[in-house]
């Protein structure tokens, strides 16, 4: 069996917090793999930072410098191209990728979206989860495939909604899910458990449910 050190690139366009609990579950040893460069299409933001003082390649990739959204992509894939990335993680990356580029990473794309799965795709998911009057709400990883939010899922992990809960309130309880979940899909990647055949997420040679591994 390979003991080859999957590289991952992870996107970011804020704070990182996910890519922090990347970094840790690296350190700890309890994801053997090893993050080659951050990118961040937002120069203020404070994840690349994180990622400079964990000691790995960090670049903003300003995509207000770029005329369109296929220039910008093109100039992604290369930038994760020249990292030798196995893997790209979309670790709160805020930009809406074109299918060009989805496709050029087939199987090797993933990302963690703040809803539960087909439900709520998009923006604002926790006030629409409140809205709705929801007693769940929840984060999803998925595999990304050219529908937004659309890829299959891996796993999910649920939190519940409180009556006085504000869109903050179920965003921080929802987060510490993510830190958990993400490092976790990361893992199994990385050992070569997970992979996506047929738009369908596979862990140990067994397809998935539409709402992947867990819904704890």
């Amino acid at each position: 069996m390979s003991t080859r050190v999957t590289k991952l690139c992870v996107l970011i366009s804020g704070n990182g917090s996910n890519l922090q609990a990347i970094i840790d579950a690296v350190q700890a040893g309890r994801l053997n793999a090893q993050i080659t460069g951050v990118i961040s299409n937002r120069p203020n933001a404070y994840g690349l930072e994180r990622a400079r003082e964990a000691g790995i390649e960090a670049v903003c990739l300003d995509h207000m410098e770029y005329d369109d959204r296929a220039s910008y992509d093109e100039a992604l894939k290369s930038q994760i191209n020249a990292f030798g990335a196995d893997c790209v993680v979309l670790a709160g990356f805020m930009r809406i990728l074109t299918p060009e580029f989805v496709v050029s990473f087939t199987g090797k794309l993933v990302n963690i979206h703040p809803s539960l799965l087909p439900k709520y795709k998009g923006l604002n998911t926790h006030q629409r989860a409140i809205d709705n009057g929801d007693k769940e709400h929840g984060v999803s990883v998925h595999f990304v495939t050219p529908e937004l939010d659309g890829g299959p899922v891996i796993i999910q992990s649920r939190v519940p909604v409180f009556e006085e809960d504000t869109p903050s309130d179920l965003a921080e309880r929802v987060q510490e899910q993510e830190r958990r979940i993400y490092p976790l899909v990361l893992s199994w990647f990385s050992a070569s458990r997970l992979s996506m055949r047929n738009n369908k997420a596979v862990l140990d040679e067994q397809e998935l449910p539409e709402s992947g591994y867990a819904n704890d």
